[in-house]
């Protein structure tokens, strides 16, 4: 795991100090070596920051080159199949001098060009430089697990993995305009929007070739997720969702460094837990984060799966006072602003102190096995939805949240729907908390709606809710938090849930399979009944929360002279509003690198 950064520049040849700058802007995400590259007639420069896991000798060094010297690599990510890829090129006469990944995705390319990257299972952003044909891609893996950012404007291209690195160029890059319209709306940017004007992120599961030196681009698609039922039956679903999550675990657990597991002592955690016992057995870390607040403590839960796998435990206890101090680090370490991610921040924080590297986490397992309870609210939107208009507008003048987005149902697609599971602030709240007019949030969503496809709105409802809570909550909000948490202490997060052939057997399940109106996630627990704890699939489900209603009502901004903020926090203090609304104002009010909150 790595941060990668690179420059084009056809009007001032990039200069070492300037790819150093924008490199080691992101060092937290880096701290085992460091590397650029820069051709002076491209003119090109890369930067690299290694956390290292596969082969840790200098042989694993970045950028790397191929034997000719003419394909260079920049990476972030791991390939879990890797070691499948090498032996076949091995078989067509490839030599490797390395253990790493990154060597066999050089070879790789040079064996099958663009094509190879389909054929990766992992988790990747990179950026590779093919100097036969001048020309440079940019990629990112299946699910959009690890992030990549790119501009280009007037002769020049940037990109990074993280939105910091451009502010590292510039530090006047101009705001988008609209960024805090989209994130009082949804508590998070949702994909393509940034902090920052035109720049972007690159889609999941696609490419990005850049002519040299023209700077013409080509986009392609080498990975979609169709729905394909091919399967129907109940009994083969179970199987092979048994089978399937057992071989992802395997695969994710891959390392030369010390390895573990986050154990909240939810399902999703504790499955991942128990799975990774036969191929770990002497080495199978798990840590927690614990309260002295039992309303908020799983401790139960987790000690039920510590003592059937024997796990080399460690619980770390979170206080108000240790939440107050963290705050400024929080805010340096968010990389776009989100409404949540203070619990990544800790967990990871801790998984460093423990002395891993690398964690397992369960995220994704609700998004494609039904684990929300938005998808037990389909009967509730069909209902609602028949409606008049009118009322659709008149649920704005509700006093509570949560009749106020009724009136998201009003918008006839699954946008509406997504917003009414999981928006922050209605079009008018946030017309009033800006300044701005109403009819200009209401164009930010309209031009949402244009960035997504419209064949989910002829999806079954809970096919729907899945597409939209994987396609905007799990990849704008989740997956970002988990990044940049993670990588803030030089920790990298695994996810086997969206291990690419577990998500592919996913989607071709019958939704009338997958999903159950009587439980939850009922294929896992199905698969992995006779492993699983009674207790923990029975229980609840609860989340990774933080007393935080109490928490945050310490937290205000400095020079905050329109009043809304202690009008926000008043309401905090009654239990009129949720921390996360509040939390996100906070945020909103942010301008440049987040930071400068204070507590009282």
């Amino acid at each position: 795991m790595c941060r990668i950064a690179g420059i084009i520049d056809l009007t001032t040849p990039p200069t070492e100090g300037l790819i150093t700058r924008m490199r080691d802007t992101m060092e937290h995400g880096g701290p085992d070596g460091c590397g650029i590259y820069i051709d002076n007639e491209l003119p090109l420069a890369f930067g690299h920051r290694r956390l290292s896991f596969l082969d840790l000798s200098p042989l694993g060094h970045q950028p790397m080159l191929d034997t000719s010297k003419k394909i260079v690599l920049v990476f972030n990510g791991e390939i879990y199949n890797f070691q499948e890829i090498r032996k076949e090129l091995e078989l067509k006469q490839y030599r490797f001098i390395s253990n790493s990944d990154t060597e066999v995705i050089i070879n790789a390319y040079l064996e099958w060009g663009k094509e190879c990257f389909s054929r990766f299972n992992g988790m990747f952003a990179l950026a590779l430089l093919d100097k036969r044909i001048n020309k440079l891609i940019l990629a990112r893996d299946h699910a959009g697990i690890k992030p990549l950012y790119y501009s280009i404007q007037q002769n020049k291209l940037y990109f990074a993995s993280e939105v910091r690195a451009f502010n590292s160029i510039d530090p006047n890059w101009p705001e988008h305009k609209d960024w805090k319209k989209y994130f009082l709306l949804f508590g998070h940017l949702p994909e393509p929007i940034t902090t920052l004007q035109n720049v972007v992120p690159l889609e999941k599961g696609s490419l990005l070739e850049i002519d040299l030196p023209s700077l013409k681009i080509a986009k392609q698609k080498f990975f979609n997720l169709y729905y394909n039922y091919t399967i129907n039956d109940k009994d083969e679903a179970i199987e092979k969702v048994g089978k399937a999550l057992v071989k992802a675990v395997e695969r994710h657990l891959i390392s030369e460094a010390p390895i573990g597991l986050f154990l909240s002592g939810g399902l999703d955690s504790s499955l991942l837990t128990i799975l990774a016992k036969p191929f770990i057995p002497d080495s199978l870390h798990t840590l927690s984060i614990i309260f002295d607040n039992e309303k908020f403590s799983e401790k139960y839960y987790q000690d039920i799966v510590i003592e059937q796998t024997k796990a080399n435990h460690k619980s770390y206890i979170v206080t108000e006072e240790l939440f107050k101090e963290s705050v400024p680090d929080i805010l340096q370490a968010m990389d776009q602003p989100s409404n949540d991610g203070i619990n990544s921040y800790f967990i990871c924080k801790y998984a460093k102190e423990y002395g891993l590297k690398a964690v397992l986490s369960g995220l994704g397992a609700d998004e494609l096995f039904g684990g929300y309870q938005s998808f037990n609210r389909t009967k509730s939107i069909n209902a609602i939805r028949w409606l008049p208009d009118f009322m659709f507008k008149a649920a704005g003048i509700f006093p509570d949240d949560k009749r106020k987005k009724v009136s998201f149902l009003g918008i006839k697609n699954g946008l509406g729907e997504y917003l009414f599971n999981r928006g922050f602030f209605i079009p008018s709240q946030v017309a009033e908390l800006l300044g701005c007019t109403e009819s200009e949030v209401q164009e930010v969503i309209e031009q949402m709606q244009q960035h997504l496809p419209s064949f989910i709105n002829k999806l079954p409802l809970q096919e729907r809710i899945s597409y939209l809570e994987t396609n905007l909550y799990m990849q704008n909000q989740l997956l970002k938090d988990t990044d940049y948490m993670s990588m803030w202490h030089g920790i990298e997060v695994r996810v086997p849930f969206l291990d690419k052939e577990l998500m592919q057997l996913a989607y071709a399940i019958n939704p009338d399979v997958r999903y159950s109106k009587e439980q939850n996630k009922y294929l896992l627990i199905e698969a992995f009944r006779k492993q699983l704890p009674e207790e923990i699939w029975k229980r609840p489900k609860q989340g990774f929360t933080f007393p935080f209603e109490h928490w945050m009502q310490a937290i205000q901004p400095p020079n905050d002279h329109t009043g809304k903020t202690q009008e926000l926090q008043k309401k905090l203090v009654n239990g009129n509003i949720h921390w996360s609304r509040y939390w996100s104002y906070i945020l909103s009010q942010q301008t440049g690198k987040l930071g400068g909150l204070i507590t009282s």
